[in-house]
């Protein structure tokens, strides 16, 4: 009987120790987001929800409405139907926009990468106004877009009033949602041209110079932070919705309604702290590393080592193991080829969905074969059979 007895008491005590020995995955969301009406953390891909405290419900936004506008400003220019060096003639509607601007004058013709660092940067009510003229022909039915855009983006407690964030009865969205966006916005490569911008002088047409800093104080203060977008109303109170990467983790983080500036910079870095605690990142296939031979049509060789573009890492929370494989599409490509070359691409799957891609690429070059090589790739796939 006392044996049974000791033998149960090691088994609770060896369970107790090994839950105090798994990796941390949410702390009560009570202690992490103290002073929030809403608050939502995510990994960057949004599948593991670390933090979130009433993530769904619908509030004024304020400014983090513009995160919408700057991405379908990105997804216009990557279609091809808008330019960063497109130049716009600023309306008088754009100049008369009150709350934060850039100061854009009248009739002033402004290229778009500048209308958009100022969306980005110091949240630029009249630059958002003068992308959206451009987009859609009137703030009216680009805010149209915006909405279709979100329901496209499952952003199922979102409605957009305006391009902007100003105060209005009928916009709201949640946090949820609003990381749903950003999420979405960073995987633009031109929209980290301008979200790292902490503090720049700007020369407008006329001859004015003004000062850009940005409204987003981890961009200098937050180690790894690669984006992000304040708002501030009476109404929504002080908001923030951030992105960050470390060790190959990406973590996006959304406050909404704390009571000022500096108490909305804490939570979010308090977030992302977790976020990164929390998480781990194992690479499966490091770029620059030999990792397959891809087959090379009419070459002196008949196949290349060849390696992944972009490392393909599987992130998970620490403790767990990482359970995932690299995949590989040949092209086979004829020769000649360069190092660098496309060969094929590269998936990484786990529980049996492609997680990410990247290209397979060579890392030798393989010159154009002769008739002999010729010869022996046919042999190679048709084999001569004596009987």
């Amino acid at each position: 009987m006392k044996k049974s007895l000791f033998v149960v008491v090691l088994l609770v005590v060896l369970v107790a120790l090994a839950a105090f020995a798994v990796a941390p995955t949410a702390l009560a969301d009570e202690t992490l987001i103290t002073g929030a009406k809403a608050a939502y953390l995510t990994d960057g891909t949004g599948e593991m929800v670390l933090c979130e405290y009433h993530a769904t419900d619908r509030y004024p936004i304020a400014s983090m409405v513009k995160i919408m506008t700057a991405l379908l400003s990105f997804e216009e220019i990557e279609r091809g139907e808008m330019s960063l060096d497109e130049t716009l003639i600023v309306s008088s509607e754009a100049m008369g926009m009150g709350g934060s601007q850039m100061f854009l004058q009248e009739g002033d013709a402004y290229p778009v990468s500048d209308l958009l660092k100022g969306v980005i940067v110091v949240s630029a009510n009249d630059a958002c106004v003068a992308l959206a003229e451009r987009i859609a022909g009137s703030e009216e039915a680009f805010v149209v877009r915006m909405n279709e855009r979100a329901k496209e983006l499952s952003m199922t407690n979102t409605h957009f009033a305006n391009c902007t964030g100003l105060p209005h009865p009928e916009g709201y969205s949640c946090a949820k949602d609003v990381a749903t966006m950003l999420r979405e916005l960073i995987k633009h490569p031109d929209y980290h041209r301008f979200s790292n911008i902490w503090l720049e002088d700007y020369t407008h047409p006329d001859g004015r110079v003004t000062t850009m800093t940005n409204t987003n104080k981890l961009v200098r203060f937050y180690q790894g932070c690669v984006g992000g977008k304040t708002g501030y109303t009476a109404e929504a109170g002080f908001c923030l919705a951030a992105a960050a990467q470390r060790q190959g983790v990406d973590a996006v983080s959304v406050v909404i309604g704390m009571k000022d500036s500096k108490a909305r910079f804490a939570a979010s870095t308090t977030l992302l702290n977790h976020a990164f605690a929390c998480l781990k990142s194992t690479p499966l296939a490091v770029a620059g590393e030999e990792l397959t031979l891809a087959p090379v049509k009419q070459g002196k060789q008949r196949f290349v080592p060849a390696t992944v573009a972009e490392t393909l890492a599987l992130v998970t929370r620490k403790g767990e193991e990482a359970r995932g494989r690299v995949e590989y599409r040949y092209f086979s490509p004829k020769a000649p080829l360069q190092a660098g070359d496309k060969v094929g691409e590269a998936y990484l799957v786990a529980d049996g969905i492609v997680k990410a891609r990247t290209d397979l690429i060579a890392l030798a070059p393989v010159d154009k074969g002769d008739w002999g090589d010729a010869i022996e790739e046919f042999l190679g796939h048709y084999p001569l059979r004596w009987n």
